[in-house]
């Protein structure tokens, strides 16, 4: 009597420990996900650590009916990709905003320097656990960044041991793992002394480890020789050979203003006081010319168009040259949601044109559907008021179809042009010549994050919703804009929906002549 109370003691226990982490699964089912730290948490619950709990030797019992209802739903889950992708969008976020690791693992999201105001100030403060930051780390030493992974294991190795204690045999393979990646990860930087230090721990509380042992030899050697003392800072990665990255960070780092307006209110323009659209441009603006202040400002805009004498377009001169500018309230609050829910079902990964091909690339991360005018009939309106006020001819082949993109977490589009730059570009395929404006509509709000920023310009547009940004890509003579090179900024907190419409320059001749002036 006596065994059997015990066993069924034990299986009582184990029953309500994994009662316990199963619950843990469903915290919070409510929360938004616009925090990013609360999307990659959901994220790794629904790829790792739900089926952690489903195959593990505490769900025996019920082991039938828990892979059952598994495989049900697994279709629909977050796979390893998806995982990997979200732990790389966090490191994206880390480097683009110089956030802190230790900060933002405790969800703080402070950008650089003590006086830099915070750039998220979510409702409710979410934190990483060990294991989350320790698997950000694993994904940034299994690609061989070890830049980030020795940021992300430290904090790891700091977490564990603050979860268990130092050496709590409960949290001890947990902890091992961080401290054996991140001794290796010291070890391929140069660090020698580091990797060592790190490994001689490992083996006072696992000394039969043959290959720690190996590598602690190893690195005694090394060190005898003189090697592995680089007291250099370690370097961050450019995956992506970005030239302009320093400029690009900084505009994206700026905080957040109005470009002008609030609520669609009109302002008129003041002759000699700068507009509001300067407020955006920070310490690194130079101050305007005064015939370039006499332009900027707002103004309500008809371009003689029936379409617009009821309702004209409200207009803010962003920048002069290159023309940039934003038109708000160009849509509604329905509108937007119709063309969202249209595109949603067909969303795929966005690619960008490389040569001659289409291809997927880590410098523009982002999901992307197209939309003909015959979808629906808001679709069709909306290309009737490009067309208004734009004052250009919309009609196949001169502009392409209506490209509806989300950028989820950290989704980002590093710096590029619109327009082709060699005539072995894709967009020639059309037969009606280059891009020569780009119209991209904010079909959402973001809490933070995702500005659109000119690089050259210097100048950053925050996301405006229901507004549409409006440029010229090409000069009137028909070359290249270099002045256009532009970005979208990484989405730190919400969900970013744009629309883009790329009109190109054949059927503009009469409606965008060439100037006088052969260099215009």
């Amino acid at each position: 009597l006596g065994s059997y109370l015990r066993e069924e003691s034990a299986r009582l226990r184990r029953l309500h420990r994994f009662y316990e982490k199963v619950q843990a699964l469903h915290q919070d089912p409510e929360a938004s996900v616009d925090n990013p730290l609360l999307a990659f948490s959901l994220i790794k619950r629904l790829c790792s650590d739900w089926p952690n709990i489903i195959y593990s030797g505490e769900a025996t019992g019920n082991a039938q009916a828990l892979h059952a209802s598994l495989r049900e739903v697994e279709q629909e889950l977050p796979g390893a990709e998806d995982l990997s992708g979200a732990a790389q969008a966090l490191m994206r976020l880390q480097d683009v905003y110089a956030l802190n690791v230790k900060a933002l693992a405790n969800g703080v999201f402070q950008g650089p320097g003590a006086g830099h105001p915070a750039l998220y100030n979510p409702s409710r403060r979410v934190s990483l656990s060990a294991d989350d930051c320790f698997h950000v780390g694993k994904v940034a030493y299994d690609t061989g960044d070890y830049y980030h992974s020795i940021m992300w294991l430290e904090e790891a190795v700091r977490l564990f041991r603050l979860s268990y204690g130092s050496w709590n045999p409960e949290g001890w393979s947990s902890l091992k793992d961080a401290l054996d990646h991140l001794a290796f990860s010291y070890f391929t930087a140069g660090k020698i002394s580091h990797a060592l230090s790190l490994s001689r721990e490992i083996l006072r509380y696992d000394p039969s480890n043959q290959r720690v042992t190996r590598n602690v030899a190893k690195y005694e050697k090394l060190l005898e020789m003189g090697m592995g003392k680089s007291t250099r800072p370690l370097r961050r990665p450019n995956s992506t050979h970005l030239q302009s990255r320093d400029a690009y960070e900084e505009l994206c780092q700026r905080p957040r203003g109005q470009v002008g307006l609030a609520g669609g209110a009109m302002v008129p323009p003041q002759p000699l006081s700068a507009p509001a659209p300067y407020a955006l441009l920070g310490p690194l603006s130079s101050q305007p010319v005064p015939e370039q202040v006499l332009h900027l400002g707002c103004s309500y805009e008809t371009k003689s168009s029936p379409y617009l004498l009821l309702q004209p377009a409200k207009k803010e001169m962003v920048q002069i040259r290159p023309y940039v500018a934003l038109y708000h309230d160009f849509i509604s609050d329905a509108e937007a949601e119709t063309i969202k829910g249209l595109a949603g079902p067909w969303l795929q990964r966005s690619v960008v044109a490389s040569g001659e091909k289409q291809q997927k690339a880590e410098y523009r991360i982002s999901k992307s559907a197209w939309l003909k005018d015959t979808a629906d009939p808001v679709v069709r309106a909306l290309d009737q008021r490009i067309a208004a006020v734009t004052g250009l001819d919309l009609r196949p082949p001169y502009a392409e179809y209506l490209q509806v993109v989300n950028y989820g977490l950290g989704g980002h589009y590093e710096p590029h042009f619109d327009h082709a730059t060699s005539r072995k570009s894709p967009l020639y395929r059309m037969k009606s010549g280059n891009r020569i404006a780009t119209v991209m509509i904010y079909l959402s709000a973001v809490e933070a994050g995702g500005s659109t920023v000119f690089i050259y310009a210097n100048i950053s547009v925050p996301v405006v919703k229901n507004a549409a940004l409006f440029w010229w890509n090409l000069r009137r003579n028909g070359n290249g804009d270099g002045d256009t090179l532009h970005a979208g900024c990484p989405v730190l907190a919400g969900d970013k929906w744009v629309a883009n419409k790329w009109i190109h320059e054949h059927g503009q001749e009469f409606r965008r002549p060439c100037g006088a002036n052969p260099w215009d």
